[in-house]
C-alpha cells in the first residue's frame, strides 16, 4: 500500500525491496510497481547504491531488530530523502539517540502515538512534544492522529484537522508514509511535503466517506489532485443522483 500511494502521489517509477521467499506474492499482487527480491545484505546494498531512487521509505512490515536498525543506517547514510515508520522506529526503542545520530540528510519521521512514546518524550502536549521530537531528531516529524502535528527542527509546526474518523483503519498509515515519500521523491522540501501528503490522506478519506478501507486511498489521490489543479472539476456531480 506504501509503495502504491508514493507512485500515485507522483514518485514516477517505484520499487518495493521484499525477501526472496515473498518475491511471488509480491511480483502478483502488484502490477505497476517494480519488485527487487532482497535475499543477501549485499542485494540491499546494490539497491542503495543505485543513484536513481531519488527517495527511500522503511518501515511498513519491516520487522522490528538488528537487521531493520541496520538497514534504516544505511538508508540514512546515503544522504538521500528517507521516510521511517512504523517498524523502522520501533527498532531504535532501545538506542533512539544512534538514530537521531544518524539523521544527516532530509527525513521525515511518522510515528503514531504508541511508536512515538517509544522514542521520544511523551510528555507534554501533543504540540509541543511534536515540536520538541522534531528538534531533538533533526527530523521532520508527523505526530499522526485525528489532529496530526507536523513539525520541523527549525520550529516551524503546522496541526492537521481534515482527518475524518474513517481513517482509523489498519494500513492507513503505511498509506500516508507512501505519499510523503512520493513528494519528497520529486523534490519536495520535507516539512511541505509532509504537511502536504497528511492533507491529501484526510482529503482522500472524506472523499470516499464511510466503509474506507486503506487500501481504497492511493486510488483516491488522482481525484483529490485534479481538484487541486482545478477547483471546478469536482467529483461531486458524479455522485448526485439520478432521479
Amino acid at each position: 500500500m506504501a509503495a502504491r500511494a508514493a507512485a500515485r502521489a507522483g514518485a514516477g517509477l517505484t520499487t518495493i525491496a521484499v525477501p526472496e521467499i515473498a518475491l511471488a506474492v509480491y511480483a502478483a499482487a502488484l502490477t505497476s510497481i517494480m519488485v527487487n527480491p532482497i535475499a543477501a545484505p549485499m542485494d540491499f546494498d546494490s539497491l542503495l547504491a543505485d543513484k536513481r531512487y531519488s527517495g527511500l521509505l522503511i518501515g511498513p512490515g519491516a520487522g522490528i531488530g538488528a537487521a531493520t536498525r541496520a538497514r534504516v543506517l544505511a538508508m540514512l547514510n546515503t544522504g538521500r530523502p528517507v521516510v521511517l515508520d512504523a517498524d523502522a522506529l520501533s527498532s531504535f526503542k532501545e538506542d533512539p539517540a544512534a538514530l537521531f545520530h544518524a539523521i544527516v540528510g532530509p527525513c521525515v519521521l511518522t510515528p503514531h502515538e504508541g511508536e512515538f512514546a517509544r522514542i521520544f518524550d511523551a510528555n507534554g502536549d501533543k504540540l509541543s512534544r511534536t515540536r520538541a521530537a522534531a528538534f531533538r531528531s533533526k527530523a521532520v516529524v508527523v505526530l499522526k492522529g485525528s489532529d496530526t502535528v507536523i513539525a520541523s527542527p527549525d520550529g516551524r509546526a503546522i496541526i492537521n484537522t481534515n482527518a475524518p474518523a474513517t481513517l482509523a483503519t489498519a494500513g492507513s498509515g503505511d498509506v500516508l508514509s507512501g505519499i510523503v515519500l512520493g513528494l519528497l521523491a520529486q523534490g519536495m522540501e520535507p516539512f511541505l511535503a509532509a504537511a502536504a501528503a497528511v492533507w491529501l490522506h484526510g482529503a482522500a478519506a472524506t472523499a470516499f466517506g464511510p466503509g474506507l478501507l486503506a487500501e481504497d486511498l492511493p486510488d483516491l489521490l488522482p481525484d483529490v489532485f485534479r481538484r487541486l489543479h482545478n477547483p471546478a472539476c469536482s467529483s461531486s456531480a458524479s455522485r448526485t443522483p439520478t432521479l
